[in-house]
Protein backbone atom coordinates (compact mmCIF):
# COMPACT_ATOMS: atom_id res chain seq x y z
CA UNK A 1 0.00 0.00 0.00
CA UNK A 2 1.52 3.06 -1.37
CA UNK A 3 0.88 6.14 1.27
CA UNK A 4 1.34 8.51 -0.36
CA UNK A 5 -0.92 7.93 -2.78
CA UNK A 6 -3.90 10.35 -1.11
CA UNK A 7 -5.95 10.09 -4.24
CA UNK A 8 -5.88 6.49 -5.55
CA UNK A 9 -7.23 5.37 -8.69
CA UNK A 10 -11.26 5.20 -9.15
CA UNK A 11 -12.89 2.09 -10.03
CA UNK A 12 -16.27 1.80 -11.69
CA UNK A 13 -19.57 0.98 -10.39
CA UNK A 14 -22.16 -0.13 -12.02
CA UNK A 15 -25.83 0.15 -11.23
CA UNK A 16 -28.91 -1.03 -12.79
CA UNK A 17 -32.64 0.29 -12.19
CA UNK A 18 -35.79 -1.06 -13.64
CA UNK A 19 -38.34 1.82 -13.78
CA UNK A 20 -41.85 0.62 -12.23
CA UNK A 21 -45.23 0.08 -13.75
CA UNK A 22 -46.99 3.19 -11.62
CA UNK A 23 -43.81 5.51 -12.43
CA UNK A 24 -44.67 8.72 -14.08
CA UNK A 25 -42.96 10.44 -16.58
CA UNK A 26 -39.79 12.09 -15.16
CA UNK A 27 -36.44 13.68 -16.43
CA UNK A 28 -33.98 10.67 -16.80
CA UNK A 29 -31.29 13.07 -14.28
CA UNK A 30 -33.98 13.53 -12.16
CA UNK A 31 -35.20 9.88 -11.54
CA UNK A 32 -31.45 8.76 -10.98
CA UNK A 33 -30.93 11.23 -8.61
CA UNK A 34 -33.48 10.38 -6.33
CA UNK A 35 -33.38 6.31 -7.06
CA UNK A 36 -29.79 5.83 -6.45
CA UNK A 37 -28.45 6.78 -2.44
CA UNK A 38 -25.93 9.37 -2.35
CA UNK A 39 -26.20 10.14 -5.98
CA UNK A 40 -25.66 13.96 -6.70
CA UNK A 41 -27.04 16.09 -9.71
CA UNK A 42 -24.01 17.08 -10.46
CA UNK A 43 -22.56 13.56 -10.65
CA UNK A 44 -25.75 12.33 -12.66
CA UNK A 45 -25.10 14.88 -15.09
CA UNK A 46 -21.15 14.02 -15.60
CA UNK A 47 -22.06 10.26 -15.96
CA UNK A 48 -24.61 11.36 -18.39
CA UNK A 49 -22.42 13.85 -20.42
CA UNK A 50 -20.29 11.16 -20.30
CA UNK A 51 -22.67 8.48 -22.27
CA UNK A 52 -22.08 5.95 -18.82
CA UNK A 53 -26.37 6.32 -18.81
CA UNK A 54 -27.67 4.62 -21.18
CA UNK A 55 -31.86 3.13 -21.50
CA UNK A 56 -32.21 0.15 -23.25
CA UNK A 57 -28.46 0.13 -24.46
CA UNK A 58 -28.92 3.54 -25.77
CA UNK A 59 -27.08 6.99 -24.33
CA UNK A 60 -29.73 9.46 -23.83
CA UNK A 61 -29.65 13.24 -22.24
CA UNK A 62 -31.04 13.80 -19.05
CA UNK A 63 -34.14 15.39 -20.63
CA UNK A 64 -34.91 11.99 -21.71
CA UNK A 65 -38.63 11.32 -19.83
CA UNK A 66 -38.40 7.95 -18.32
CA UNK A 67 -41.09 5.42 -18.62
CA UNK A 68 -42.66 2.17 -16.65
CA UNK A 69 -40.72 -0.52 -18.06
CA UNK A 70 -37.25 0.96 -19.22
CA UNK A 71 -34.40 -0.66 -17.97
CA UNK A 72 -31.37 1.91 -17.44
CA UNK A 73 -27.44 1.06 -16.70
CA UNK A 74 -25.48 3.63 -14.72
CA UNK A 75 -21.35 3.62 -14.94
CA UNK A 76 -20.02 5.84 -11.63
CA UNK A 77 -16.35 6.32 -11.67
CA UNK A 78 -15.84 6.07 -7.13
CA UNK A 79 -13.14 6.00 -5.47
CA UNK A 80 -11.95 2.64 -4.14
CA UNK A 81 -13.66 1.44 0.05
CA UNK A 82 -11.57 4.00 2.63
CA UNK A 83 -9.97 1.84 4.64
CA UNK A 84 -8.15 1.91 8.17
CA UNK A 85 -4.62 1.16 8.09
CA UNK A 86 -2.22 1.34 10.95
CA UNK A 87 0.97 3.27 10.27
CA UNK A 88 3.91 4.27 12.61
CA UNK A 89 3.63 8.12 12.93
CA UNK A 90 5.40 9.33 15.93
CA UNK A 91 2.87 10.68 18.80
CA UNK A 92 3.28 12.92 21.28
CA UNK A 93 1.90 11.30 23.96
CA UNK A 94 1.19 12.78 27.48
CA UNK A 95 -1.02 10.17 29.38
CA UNK A 96 -1.71 6.55 28.59
CA UNK A 97 -3.38 3.51 30.03
CA UNK A 98 -5.32 0.60 28.59
CA UNK A 99 -8.36 2.77 28.35
CA UNK A 100 -7.46 6.08 26.90
CA UNK A 101 -4.30 8.51 25.49
CA UNK A 102 -3.60 11.96 25.43
CA UNK A 103 -1.94 13.43 23.00
CA UNK A 104 -0.62 16.59 21.74
CA UNK A 105 -1.38 16.76 17.96
CA UNK A 106 1.12 18.70 15.96
CA UNK A 107 -0.74 21.36 13.67
CA UNK A 108 -0.72 19.57 9.84
CA UNK A 109 -1.92 16.44 11.23
CA UNK A 110 -5.40 15.39 10.23
CA UNK A 111 -7.37 13.78 12.74
CA UNK A 112 -9.15 10.71 10.58
CA UNK A 113 -9.13 9.51 6.89
CA UNK A 114 -11.07 11.06 4.39
CA UNK A 115 -11.23 11.97 0.79
CA UNK A 116 -7.73 13.49 -0.03
CA UNK A 117 -6.35 11.86 3.35
CA UNK A 118 -6.63 8.55 3.49
CA UNK A 119 -3.31 8.20 5.47
CA UNK A 120 -0.78 10.03 7.37
CA UNK A 121 -3.69 10.31 9.88
CA UNK A 122 -4.16 10.87 13.59
CA UNK A 123 -6.24 7.39 13.26
CA UNK A 124 -3.86 5.71 11.33
CA UNK A 125 -1.12 6.63 13.88
CA UNK A 126 -3.25 5.52 16.91
CA UNK A 127 -3.86 1.90 15.12
CA UNK A 128 0.05 1.49 14.83
CA UNK A 129 0.45 2.40 18.52
CA UNK A 130 -1.73 0.18 19.97
CA UNK A 131 -0.85 -2.66 18.02
CA UNK A 132 -2.41 -2.89 15.42
CA UNK A 133 -1.27 -4.23 11.82
CA UNK A 134 -4.09 -5.00 9.25
CA UNK A 135 -5.95 -2.62 7.16
CA UNK A 136 -9.55 -2.12 8.66
CA UNK A 137 -12.34 -1.43 6.01
CA UNK A 138 -14.69 1.43 6.86
CA UNK A 139 -18.22 -0.49 6.43
CA UNK A 140 -20.87 1.69 5.68
CA UNK A 141 -18.78 4.89 5.16
CA UNK A 142 -19.20 6.68 1.53
CA UNK A 143 -16.50 8.65 0.82
CA UNK A 144 -17.28 11.81 -0.62
CA UNK A 145 -14.74 14.59 -3.12
CA UNK A 146 -17.18 17.07 -2.42
CA UNK A 147 -16.21 17.25 1.48
CA UNK A 148 -12.51 17.64 1.13
CA UNK A 149 -11.81 20.59 3.81
CA UNK A 150 -14.60 19.09 6.28
CA UNK A 151 -13.91 16.49 8.40
CA UNK A 152 -16.34 13.67 8.70
CA UNK A 153 -18.25 13.89 11.53
CA UNK A 154 -17.40 12.07 15.10
CA UNK A 155 -20.41 10.29 15.74
CA UNK A 156 -20.66 9.32 11.54
CA UNK A 157 -16.79 8.48 12.23
CA UNK A 158 -17.48 5.94 15.18
CA UNK A 159 -20.57 4.41 13.27
CA UNK A 160 -18.68 3.88 10.01
CA UNK A 161 -15.86 1.63 11.78
CA UNK A 162 -16.86 -1.89 11.69
CA UNK A 163 -16.64 -2.41 16.07
CA UNK A 164 -15.95 -5.69 17.05
CA UNK A 165 -15.86 -7.26 20.58
CA UNK A 166 -12.27 -8.99 20.57
CA UNK A 167 -10.39 -6.63 19.16
CA UNK A 168 -9.20 -2.73 19.95
CA UNK A 169 -9.90 0.16 17.92
CA UNK A 170 -9.43 3.68 18.67
CA UNK A 171 -12.53 6.10 18.89
CA UNK A 172 -12.32 9.31 17.99
CA UNK A 173 -14.26 11.23 20.32
CA UNK A 174 -14.09 15.05 19.41
CA UNK A 175 -11.60 16.56 17.09
CA UNK A 176 -9.21 19.77 15.58
CA UNK A 177 -8.94 20.82 12.41
CA UNK A 178 -5.69 19.41 10.41
CA UNK A 179 -3.78 22.96 11.20
CA UNK A 180 -4.59 23.51 14.96
CA UNK A 181 -2.64 22.18 17.91
CA UNK A 182 -3.37 20.85 20.65
CA UNK A 183 -4.94 18.64 23.09
CA UNK A 184 -6.70 15.55 22.45
CA UNK A 185 -8.19 12.49 24.18
CA UNK A 186 -8.60 9.41 22.40
CA UNK A 187 -10.33 6.09 23.51
CA UNK A 188 -8.60 3.33 23.04
CA UNK A 189 -11.37 0.85 23.55
CA UNK A 190 -14.57 1.22 21.81
CA UNK A 191 -16.93 -0.07 25.20
CA UNK A 192 -15.14 3.35 26.42
CA UNK A 193 -16.06 5.28 23.58
CA UNK A 194 -19.60 6.55 24.10
CA UNK A 195 -18.68 7.49 27.74
CA UNK A 196 -16.17 10.09 26.64
CA UNK A 197 -18.37 10.98 23.82
CA UNK A 198 -21.39 11.67 26.12
CA UNK A 199 -19.04 14.40 28.44
CA UNK A 200 -18.21 16.35 25.22
CA UNK A 201 -22.52 16.23 24.25
CA UNK A 202 -23.18 17.39 27.71
CA UNK A 203 -20.66 19.96 27.66
CA UNK A 204 -18.76 18.85 30.78
CA UNK A 205 -15.16 18.33 29.46
CA UNK A 206 -13.00 21.75 29.82
CA UNK A 207 -11.64 23.28 27.25
CA UNK A 208 -9.40 26.07 26.46
CA UNK A 209 -7.39 27.61 23.33
CA UNK A 210 -5.25 30.57 23.02
CA UNK A 211 -5.37 32.28 19.11
CA UNK A 212 -3.45 34.89 17.70
CA UNK A 213 -6.10 37.35 15.86
CA UNK A 214 -5.72 40.00 13.87
CA UNK A 215 -5.81 43.76 15.28
CA UNK A 216 -6.58 45.25 17.90
CA UNK A 217 -9.80 43.56 19.97
CA UNK A 218 -11.42 46.28 21.95
CA UNK A 219 -13.26 44.49 24.61
CA UNK A 220 -11.45 42.73 27.83
CA UNK A 221 -13.68 40.06 27.45
CA UNK A 222 -16.82 38.85 25.93
CA UNK A 223 -19.37 36.08 24.53
CA UNK A 224 -20.45 35.40 21.39
CA UNK A 225 -23.55 33.36 20.73
CA UNK A 226 -24.91 32.91 17.34
CA UNK A 227 -25.69 30.39 14.42
CA UNK A 228 -23.40 28.41 12.08
CA UNK A 229 -23.98 26.46 9.05
CA UNK A 230 -22.18 25.95 6.00
CA UNK A 231 -21.63 28.85 3.74
CA UNK A 232 -24.11 29.23 0.95
CA UNK A 233 -20.53 30.86 -1.29
CA UNK A 234 -18.50 27.79 -0.15
CA UNK A 235 -19.85 24.79 1.63
CA UNK A 236 -16.11 23.90 2.83
CA UNK A 237 -16.23 27.03 4.93
CA UNK A 238 -19.03 28.41 7.79
CA UNK A 239 -20.64 31.33 8.31
CA UNK A 240 -22.79 33.40 10.99
CA UNK A 241 -26.88 32.97 9.76
CA UNK A 242 -30.09 34.24 11.05
CA UNK A 243 -31.73 31.06 11.28
CA UNK A 244 -31.47 27.63 9.72
CA UNK A 245 -27.83 26.71 11.63
CA UNK A 246 -26.82 25.23 14.85
CA UNK A 247 -26.38 27.74 17.86
CA UNK A 248 -22.21 28.67 18.83
CA UNK A 249 -21.23 29.79 21.87
CA UNK A 250 -18.13 31.30 22.44
CA UNK A 251 -16.37 33.33 25.49
CA UNK A 252 -13.28 34.92 24.98
CA UNK A 253 -10.45 37.17 27.39
CA UNK A 254 -8.59 39.37 25.61
CA UNK A 255 -4.80 38.35 27.61
CA UNK A 256 -2.40 40.66 25.50
CA UNK A 257 -2.43 43.69 22.48
CA UNK A 258 0.29 44.53 20.15
CA UNK A 259 0.45 47.16 17.50
CA UNK A 260 -1.42 44.87 14.85
CA UNK A 261 -2.46 42.01 16.57
CA UNK A 262 -4.15 39.99 19.82
CA UNK A 263 -3.32 37.24 21.90
CA UNK A 264 -7.29 35.80 23.01
CA UNK A 265 -7.62 33.29 25.72
CA UNK A 266 -11.13 31.19 24.62
CA UNK A 267 -13.59 28.67 26.12
CA UNK A 268 -15.95 26.74 23.92
CA UNK A 269 -19.40 26.45 25.29
CA UNK A 270 -20.28 24.44 22.53
CA UNK A 271 -18.27 22.53 19.62
CA UNK A 272 -19.24 23.32 16.31
CA UNK A 273 -16.96 23.25 13.13
CA UNK A 274 -14.48 25.81 12.73
CA UNK A 275 -16.17 27.76 15.74
CA UNK A 276 -13.79 29.84 16.91
CA UNK A 277 -12.26 30.68 13.35
CA UNK A 278 -15.73 31.87 12.39
CA UNK A 279 -15.97 33.85 15.46
CA UNK A 280 -13.09 35.73 15.08
CA UNK A 281 -13.87 36.31 11.80
CA UNK A 282 -17.16 37.51 12.06
CA UNK A 283 -15.50 40.09 14.85
CA UNK A 284 -13.75 41.45 12.10
CA UNK A 285 -10.15 40.20 13.97
CA UNK A 286 -9.88 36.85 11.68
CA UNK A 287 -7.03 34.51 13.08
CA UNK A 288 -3.76 35.11 11.92
CA UNK A 289 -2.44 32.64 9.03
CA UNK A 290 -6.24 31.67 8.10
CA UNK A 291 -6.57 31.03 4.66
CA UNK A 292 -9.98 29.68 5.14
CA UNK A 293 -11.55 32.92 6.96
CA UNK A 294 -9.25 35.83 5.73
CA UNK A 295 -6.17 35.40 8.08
CA UNK A 296 -4.20 34.79 5.65
CA UNK A 297 -3.12 38.19 4.11
CA UNK A 298 -2.66 41.41 6.23
CA UNK A 299 -6.27 41.57 7.67
CA UNK A 300 -6.04 45.00 9.60
CA UNK A 301 -6.48 48.52 8.29
CA UNK A 302 -4.72 50.32 11.67
CA UNK A 303 -1.02 49.40 10.83
CA UNK A 304 0.16 52.55 8.98
CA UNK A 305 4.26 52.10 9.58
CA UNK A 306 6.74 50.48 7.27
CA UNK A 307 8.26 48.66 9.92
CA UNK A 308 4.66 47.05 11.83
CA UNK A 309 4.22 46.18 8.04
CA UNK A 310 7.02 44.54 7.51
CA UNK A 311 6.88 42.67 10.60
CA UNK A 312 3.41 41.98 9.89
CA UNK A 313 4.24 39.90 6.72
CA UNK A 314 7.26 38.05 8.55
CA UNK A 315 4.31 36.70 10.89
CA UNK A 316 2.54 35.59 7.90
CA UNK A 317 5.44 34.01 6.72
CA UNK A 318 6.27 31.71 9.72
CA UNK A 319 2.36 31.15 10.49
CA UNK A 320 1.14 29.17 7.53
CA UNK A 321 -2.07 27.50 9.80
CA UNK A 322 -4.16 29.35 11.75
CA UNK A 323 -2.71 30.29 14.91
CA UNK A 324 -5.28 28.41 17.06
CA UNK A 325 -3.84 26.29 19.83
CA UNK A 326 -6.31 23.75 22.20
CA UNK A 327 -4.46 24.86 25.38
CA UNK A 328 -6.12 22.84 28.17
CA UNK A 329 -8.24 19.65 28.02
CA UNK A 330 -10.09 18.24 31.64
CA UNK A 331 -12.27 15.60 31.74
CA UNK A 332 -13.40 12.42 33.69
CA UNK A 333 -11.69 9.38 33.23
CA UNK A 334 -14.22 7.07 31.69
CA UNK A 335 -13.48 4.00 34.27
CA UNK A 336 -11.27 5.21 37.10
CA UNK A 337 -13.78 8.81 37.32
CA UNK A 338 -10.96 10.48 37.94
CA UNK A 339 -10.71 13.91 36.79
CA UNK A 340 -7.72 14.60 34.65
CA UNK A 341 -6.01 17.76 33.39
CA UNK A 342 -3.62 18.05 30.72
CA UNK A 343 -1.66 21.88 29.96
CA UNK A 344 0.29 22.30 26.78
CA UNK A 345 2.01 25.60 25.73
CA UNK A 346 1.79 26.45 21.84
CA UNK A 347 4.26 25.49 19.34
CA UNK A 348 7.17 27.40 18.37
CA UNK A 349 5.80 29.24 15.19
CA UNK A 350 2.85 30.29 17.67
CA UNK A 351 5.42 31.79 19.94
CA UNK A 352 7.26 33.22 17.07
CA UNK A 353 4.36 35.28 15.54
CA UNK A 354 3.54 36.14 19.33
CA UNK A 355 6.97 38.18 19.39
CA UNK A 356 6.95 39.40 16.28
CA UNK A 357 3.53 40.88 16.51
CA UNK A 358 4.96 42.45 19.72
CA UNK A 359 3.10 40.29 22.30
CA UNK A 360 3.72 39.06 25.10
CA UNK A 361 2.21 35.81 26.17
CA UNK A 362 1.63 35.33 30.25
CA UNK A 363 3.49 32.80 31.77
CA UNK A 364 0.76 31.05 32.63
CA UNK A 365 -0.11 30.05 29.15
CA UNK A 366 3.19 28.56 28.94
CA UNK A 367 2.50 26.36 31.42
CA UNK A 368 3.09 22.37 30.85
CA UNK A 369 0.93 20.15 33.06
CA UNK A 370 1.38 17.53 33.99
CA UNK A 371 4.79 18.81 34.07
CA UNK A 372 6.76 16.89 31.08
CA UNK A 373 9.78 14.39 32.54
Amino acid sequence: MDSNNQYPDYVEKTVELIVSKGQEPIRLDVYITNAIANATRNKVQLAIDNEQVQVHGIARKGSYKVKPGDIITCVFMRPPPLELLPEDIPLSILYEDEYILVINKPAGLVVHPGFGNRYGTLVNAVLWHIGHREAIPLLGYIEDEDESEISLPVDDFIDAVNMSDDILRPGIVHRLDKDTSGLMVISKQSSITPQLTKQFADRIVQREYIALAWGIVKKDNDIIENQLAPSPRNRKVFAVVNKGGKTAKTEYVTRSRGPFASLLQIKLHTGRTHQIRVHCSSMHHPLIGDASYGGNVIAYSGIKSTALKRKSQECLEIMKRQALHARILGFQHPVTQEHLHFEQPPPMDFIQVAELAGIQIPDDLLVFYPETK
